[in-house]
């Protein structure tokens, strides 16, 4: 019987001492994450009926291409209850390049490369934790988006748009969701992987070199995906 006591003991000594999560705790995340933009636009129509109509300047189904990039990502949440948490995710600029794609050569305004944006996205979710006691904790989350334009201005580059300036909105408030899983190891560390879809909707104007005023050429849904792994802690 002694000899069973103490082989518990010894066992309880040496397991791992998950890191459960309580109402109050604070976790803190930091992972790397790949910004994969969703882009929905409509350049060539927009571009047809806003700066010269009735000339066909680029093809209409010509769009605007926003490529991917890896950033820096870093999230602090707290638990208000043993389940629900509140994440302030912060990240640094994400930068993009925009292109036009989708034209023909042939065409006043034909493919090309506009330059870079610099985003700045922080994102407030509310999330659910399924297993917040279990080494595999899934959850789910929904907040809000506010993304800041820190470097917005674009040019031309060739054709009929050659050294004209172009802009997109500063701003953009929008929805976000998310999905994820945390894998609590000892001592209050845990892996984490992570997607989210954050809404982001700018709309982007030339200006005219001939009147000097800005036009609406398109109206461009970024939405992108982020995906995300890393470590955190909690407190």
């Amino acid at each position: 019987m002694k000899k069973s006591v103490l082989v518990l003991a010894i066992a309880a000594a040496f397991a791992p001492v998950l890191a459960q999560a309580e109402a109050g705790d604070w976790v803190v995340r930091v992972r790397a994450a790949n910004v994969s933009p969703n882009e929905d636009s409509k350049l060539g129509k927009t571009v047809n009926k806003n700066v010269l109509p009735g000339t066909q300047l680029i093809s209409p189904g010509a769009e605007l291409s926003v490529d991917n990039n890896w950033i820096p990502e870093l999230d602090i949440s707290y638990y208000i209850t043993k389940n629900i948490a509140a994440e302030l995710i912060l990240a640094v600029g994400s930068k993009h390049d925009v292109s036009i794609k989708g034209a023909a050569s042939t065409e006043a305004i034909g493919n090309q490369k506009l330059g870079r944006v610099d985003a700045l996205p922080p994102t407030l979710t509310l999330q659910w934790h399924f297993n917040p006691d279990q080494t595999f904790d899934p959850y789910v989350g929904a907040g809000i988006n506010y993304t800041y334009m820190l470097d917005r201005n674009l040019k031309g580059s060739q054709g009929a748009i050659d050294g004209s300036k172009i802009k997109i909105d500063s701003d953009s408030w929008g929805y976000a969701l998310q999905a994820g899983f945390d894998v609590n190891l000892k001592d209050g560390w845990l892996i984490n992987a992570d997607v989210k879809y954050v809404n982001i909707e700018t709309d982007v104007q030339l200006k005219s070199p001939v009147t000097g005023r800005w036009t609406k050429i398109d109206s461009l849904d970024i939405n992108p995906w982020v995906f995300g792994v890393g470590i955190g802690k909690k407190f």
